[in-house]
């Protein structure tokens, strides 16, 4: 059900900004997201506020000094307001307008002030974005009927939808990611102008789909968003290597195709916890952007399963994957460190646990995959299990290897080469050498060692080792 916005919605300062603009004699409305959110009922935050003044009359309303120029050209001044605790907040401030033609499908050539405020919410992407809220008289202006949308659940276009797609390559995108985030569908004459647009999306920069991937992958129901952009082409020109997936059948293992179960995968993977991210600096959206990608290369690798036809096997494809995420990444410009982890995850997401493993094997097993990334490895491998889509326990797979782990790690074993009781320093002692090759050839090999009995892991008994390794070496 639709929320009924008031005047206490509304941040004092944002209120202050409007005061002071309609004491000068001109219009000040909320617009965009925050007016659509509230009305929602979701949290709302980045209120912007639409005016009949130009940039120089909001620095005659505001002050120089409180009045930064931030799009000047474009109508948009940064305005400082005065808290109730005397602290100044900042306040986006933009002139009622008009656009111009959109040549390079992201910006308008040029921009025409209006006075009208209809005029300036018809230039807008969807009838729930082109909602606008006086907080001073507590009236709102919809003259695209947006809150019936909204309740609806509808993403529509403000007019001819094609017009609105060829005028920033990027709306298309933006229509199915807020179809993901809230649940929505979109208007069929929307969806229906996506495809004809391509041309113009496939113009935007690579960071602004990354930004716009993300947001998807973010959202309760990542699959919603991502359905969208393989029915409407966005995919294959964003992600083509995904469709390669689509309709690629894999084995009895699997109830669905290769896309179905990426998009299943997805869905089921869990954002990473305000705690968890504070403690590792990923974002929360890190797995999901692995779930995505950890099948990707199995349509490359595929090779027909004897003796079950139409059925395939898919060896290597976590390895070919990997490579295939790092130049994914890559493409869309993600950071190095994300791209890193996520190509870690994807390499290393096939792995099969037996009460075979001794401990030396758990210890080997934590020093290729890192103890800080084994809760990231494990969703990932749950989500993917859950996905097959044959009712499935992911613990019946996982729960004795966490357990095996928890008893290694309790015994604060060395996983890796600086974790070993000794350093090359002592190596260099120890044989009297300088640093050269066989320093860290030493050092790998009594890792390898205290792998196998962790015991071995003091400085007295590694040193006494050091020798006889370094005689094999040479």
């Amino acid at each position: 059900m639709l929320r009924t916005i008031r005047p206490g919605d509304i941040p004092a300062h944002i209120t202050e900004a409007c005061a002071q603009l309609r004491r000068a004699g001109h219009e000040a409305w909320l617009v965009g997201g925050a007016v659509r959110d509230l009305h929602a009922g979701r949290a709302a935050k980045d209120f912007d506020v639409a005016t009949s003044a130009t940039p120089e009359q909001m620095t005659a309303v505001f002050g120089r000094k409180r009045t930064i120029p931030t799009g000047e050209k474009h109508g948009t001044m940064t305005v400082l307001v005065d808290r109730p605790d005397g602290e100044r907040e900042p306040v986006e401030v933009t002139t009622f307008r008009g656009e111009g033609a959109y040549s390079d499908g992201r910006r308008p050539d040029t921009v025409e002030f209006v006075a009208d405020l209809v005029e300036d919410l018809r230039r807008r992407d969807f009838t729930m974005n082109a909602i606008a809220y006086d907080p001073l008289d507590d009236r709102v202006a919809d003259p695209f009927s947006g809150r019936v949308d909204l309740e609806a659940g509808v993403i529509r276009a403000v007019g001819a939808a094609l017009d609105r797609f060829r005028e920033d390559g990027l709306r298309a995108m933006r229509a199915v990611r807020f179809a993901a985030q809230l649940g929505f569908r979109l208007d069929p004459e929307t969806e229906a102008a996506i495809a004809p647009a391509r041309d113009v999306f496939r113009k935007v920069s690579a960071e602004r789909v990354r930004d716009e991937l993300v947001k998807i992958l973010a959202s309760p129901r990542p699959s919603i968003g991502l359905d969208l952009m393989e029915r409407t082409g966005l995919l294959a020109d964003a992600l083509p290597e995904l469709c390669e997936g689509v309709g690629f059948a894999q084995n009895r293992h699997h109830a669905y195709d290769v896309w179905r179960h990426t998009l299943a995968t997805v869905d089921e993977t869990r954002l990473l916890s305000s705690d968890e991210q504070a403690a590792t600096g990923r974002p929360a959206w890190i797995i999901r952007i692995a779930s995505l990608l950890h099948d990707v290369a199995k349509p490359r690798t595929a090779a027909p399963k004897e003796g079950a036809p139409g059925e395939h096997t898919f060896y290597r494809h976590d390895e070919v994957g990997a490579e295939l995420a790092e130049a994914i990444l890559k493409q869309l410009r993600f950071s190095n460190e994300e791209r890193a982890h996520v190509v870690h995850l994807v390499r290393n997401h096939m792995f099969w646990y037996s009460d075979e493993w001794s401990d030396g094997t758990v210890r080997r097993f934590l020093g290729r995959i890192g103890p800080e990334s084994v809760g990231d490895l494990f969703a990932l491998r749950e989500a993917d299990v859950r996905a097959r889509g044959r009712g499935e326990d992911p613990d019946s797979e996982l729960a004795a290897l966490r357990a095996h782990i928890a008893r290694v790690l309790a015994e604060s074993a060395a996983l890796k080469v600086g974790d070993l009781a000794v350093s090359g320093a002592d190596v260099m002692r120890v044989l009297g050498c300088r640093p050269g090759r066989i320093v860290g050839e030493v050092l790998r090999r009594l890792l390898e060692r205290v792998l196998d009995d962790a015991s071995l892991n003091t400085k007295e008994r590694l040193e006494a080792l050091i020798p006889g390794v370094a005689a094999e070496i040479r």
